[in-house]
């Protein structure tokens, strides 16, 4: 069977509760047209890039499918009438990842250098930057 990536995201003025039951409503339709749902990870709220239908946030939920195609097409046609999900992606994939997706990992951001504002004169750039690179450049 495909095995596909599935984002849907949901009003921001839906509660978290609302979401979930949401999300095992479209398992159920999976699981009836004989497919089934691996991994789900709920990513919380998040800000959009731009409004949509003018939500500036949307609660964004991932869903891991193996299933036919038809039933990943009734899915779609489920969401797409419903009022409470505003836009929906699912993708076709080799392979599912059985660690938590990108999203869910937080090393990547704790591993970045700290900046550190020094008050008033914050040039933009890190303390470990050589001093005589930021002089000659005032010079030019």
């Amino acid at each position: 069977m495909p095995l596909y990536e599935h984002v849907f995201l949901a009003r921001q003025d839906v509660t978290a509760q609302q979401v979930e039951e949401l999300t095992e409503q479209f398992k159920g339709v999976i699981t009836q047209n004989g497919g089934e749902v691996g991994k789900t990870e709920y990513w919380g709220v998040k800000g959009l890039a731009f409004r949509i239908a003018k939500n500036r946030k949307a609660h964004y939920t991932l869903l891991n499918i193996s299933a036919p195609p038809a039933a990943v097409a009734e899915l779609e046609r489920l969401q797409k009438i419903n009022e409470d999900i505003i836009r929906v992606l699912t993708i076709r994939v080799d392979e599912h990842e059985t660690e938590p997706s990108v999203v869910m990992q937080r090393r990547d951001r704790d591993e970045r250098p700290r900046r550190e504002f020094d008050g008033g004169g914050n040039t933009g750039r890190r303390d470990d930057a050589p001093a005589e690179a930021a002089s000659e450049g005032e010079d030019a």
